[in-house]
């Protein structure tokens, strides 16, 4: 593939769809130059979506005809019976087949899971796939997994989050020996349940691994670990709870500097800062 980059583009998934996916992929498009779509859908539904919208380049766009979508609420050990046909296997089967070198997919993550470990397979060494995402710090980023795929976790599978976390942040942001962190009650060692307590010391023996012990919720974003490793549930509350708390404090910043004529005047002086706060916490 050289230079260029290709992706598949589960269209089909999500709450929204085609009216999301096909203007982000055109987006996106426009911003990577090396980057190729393959738009994996029911094709005429695709085409329809296409026309709608300019496409500058549709050279770097190709059609992947899929014939079923796999709903938000199905549950993955169901779907694993019928999944052939669907867009996100269609997705998959390019990937395995090494038609694009990844894929992008708003649809059902425990179902995304399940099929791409089927499909794909685990690395030598791992048992669990894990949801991973940066996570908002004091300065730049770090990466919380897992994030809601794997809800019992047991202390082997959360040492294999910590490797594979460190692996990540490693890749993406050019560190060297990046800081793992396990999300616990308490930043003593003999704090969390048994499979946090045994993961503890399994992270910590692991000399490959540059362990900064264990870390509370309330220290997330103080920037002190660049992974932080945690069960799929402690994990999402986690995430959920940070959004939810993002959220309120935005709509009461809106509300105060709409309260009076005074107070959206020093909204507009304060604007510039309150983007800059806003992006750093979309990270």
């Amino acid at each position: 593939m050289g230079s260029e980059v290709h992706l598949a583009v589960d269209t089909m998934s999500g709450d929204l769809g085609l009216r999301v996916s096909v203007p982000a992929s055109l987006q996106i498009l426009q911003q990577q130059p090396h980057l190729h779509l393959h738009l994996i859908g029911e094709p005429h539904a695709l085409e329809e979506s296409l026309s709608a919208h300019a496409v500058r380049d549709a050279s770097r766009i190709q059609i992947i005809p899929s014939t079923a979508v796999i709903a938000m609420d199905a549950r993955p050990a169901a779907v694993l019976r019928r999944a052939a046909g669907s867009s996100i296997q269609v997705a998959l089967d390019h990937l395995k087949a090494g038609e694009v070198t990844g894929l992008v997919s708003a649809g059902n993550t425990g179902v995304l899971m399940a099929l791409a470990r089927r499909s794909i397979g685990m690395l030598p060494g791992y048992t669990r796939p894990a949801c991973c995402s940066p996570f908002p710090v004091k300065e730049g980023r770090c990466y919380m997994l897992d994030l809601g795929a794997n809800v019992d976790c047991s202390a082997q599978h959360l040492h294999e989050f910590a490797a594979m976390g460190s692996v990540l942040a490693s890749a993406l942001d050019d560190i060297q020996s990046p800081r793992v962190a396990l999300l616990s009650n308490g930043s003593e060692e003999g704090k969390g349940n048994d499979s946090i307590r045994l993961a503890y010391q399994r992270i910590k023996e692991d000399k490959q691994l540059n362990f900064v012990g264990a870390i509370e919720g309330s220290l997330l974003h103080n920037g002190i670990a660049d992974v932080i490793v945690c069960d799929g549930l402690l994990g999402n509350v986690a995430l959920k709870v940070a959004e939810g708390t993002a959220s309120l404090a935005a709509e009461l910043v809106r509300e105060s500097f709409t309260r009076h004529w005074w107070s959206r005047i020093t909204g507009l002086l304060a604007a510039p800062q309150l983007r800059d706060v806003s992006t750093s916490l979309s990270v």
